[in-house]
């Protein structure tokens, strides 16, 4: 372990994220901890071990034999495949004290959120190299102090209390970004994209960057779909239809890339594989309809696809 931190070929961003990684799994062990603990909680165990054990990878994945941390995975699978991962009891604030607060607060509320995506976008491109996740990070170190600032009663155990609640509720859902975040870097080592490549072509007039475009930009709308991560698709569909039949013929590969990402971001919202954007809330919310926040995301994602497909193709 100190022999990575003391290497100079690493960079300090990528140091730093260690220990971000470090304490995020030293908070679900925590969670696994405390439902463990839990009586009221029917799976205490089986939800503990799940919890405890993601808590273990994300803490120190990098130091544990690969092996090793893929039987930890299949291990931290079972329980969720037998609905065994259960929300254990959590105390909330009561309505009076909430309606106390939001009267105290008021829209100043928000100020914290804002804070995390500022300092995002600051580390990212502005201050820093270090990168967006760092940025993130302070962002929230930062966001956590202001709320203790606008309200006494908030102490580290709120915050602990508030990690484990929402948590509970979101469940092994938590774990999907990330999955399938993985499955894009899979299918790209295991050639898809150039499978992709290979059917494309065959549709695609050669030389014609337009047409090129438009299915670049839809097929990170389906990927995405797909797969519930922009991140995901856009490596995998770069190589198969972006490289070959848009960037090899001069477009400006910074103009899109972005665009052809913020697509798959319009796909982002119309699929349930997004867990973290559209199925979260519904839950948070205690929606009826488990499609509501899709419903009401559909039209704008469509208008948001034609825009950028049209300012991909005049500005190429």
């Amino acid at each position: 372990m100190l022999e990575f931190f003391n290497n100079p070929d690493i960079a300090i961003g990528t140091k730093i994220l260690e220990i971000v990684y470090f304490l995020i799994g030293l908070i679900l062990i925590y969670v696994g901890i405390n439902n463990l603990q839990d009586k009221e909680n029917p799976k205490s165990a089986t939800t503990a071990l799940f919890w405890g054990l993601l808590g273990v990878v994300i803490a120190f994945g990098r130091w544990i034999p690969e092996k090793y941390v893929g039987v930890l995975i299949l291990i931290m699978a079972v329980p969720p495949i037998f609905n065994l991962v259960k929300p254990g009891k959590n105390d909330v604030p009561t309505d009076e004290y909430t309606e106390k607060m939001s009267n105290k607060i008021g829209y100043k509320i928000f100020i914290p959120a804002l804070m995390i995506g500022l300092f995002a976008i600051l580390f990212a491109t502005v201050f820093t190299k270090l990168g967006a996740l760092v940025g993130v990070t302070l962002g929230v170190i930062c966001a956590a102090i202001t709320l203790k600032i606008m309200n006494n009663d908030t102490t580290i155990s709120t915050f602990l209390a508030d990690n484990k609640r929402l948590l509970d509720m979101v469940g092994p859902l938590c774990m999907l970004p990330m999955f399938l975040a993985s499955l894009g870097a899979i299918f790209t080592e295991a050639g898809v994209g150039e499978v992709i490549a290979n059917l494309v072509g065959n549709i695609i007039p050669k030389g014609n960057v337009n047409v090129g475009i438009i299915v670049f930009a839809i097929g990170m709308v389906l990927f995405t779909m797909i797969m519930g991560n922009a991140f995901a698709a856009i490596t995998v569909m770069t190589v198969g239809i972006g490289a070959p039949f848009v960037l090899q013929y001069g477009a400006d590969p910074a103009l899109i890339g972005m665009l052809a990402l913020t697509t798959g971001y319009c796909g982002t919202l119309m699929t349930p594989m997004a867990a973290n954007f559209n199925i979260v809330p519904v839950a948070i919310l205690e929606m009826e309809d488990k499609n509501g926040v899709i419903k009401n995301q559909i039209i704008p994602a469509l208008i948001m696809i034609v825009v950028q497909i049209v300012y991909m193709i005049i500005f190429k």
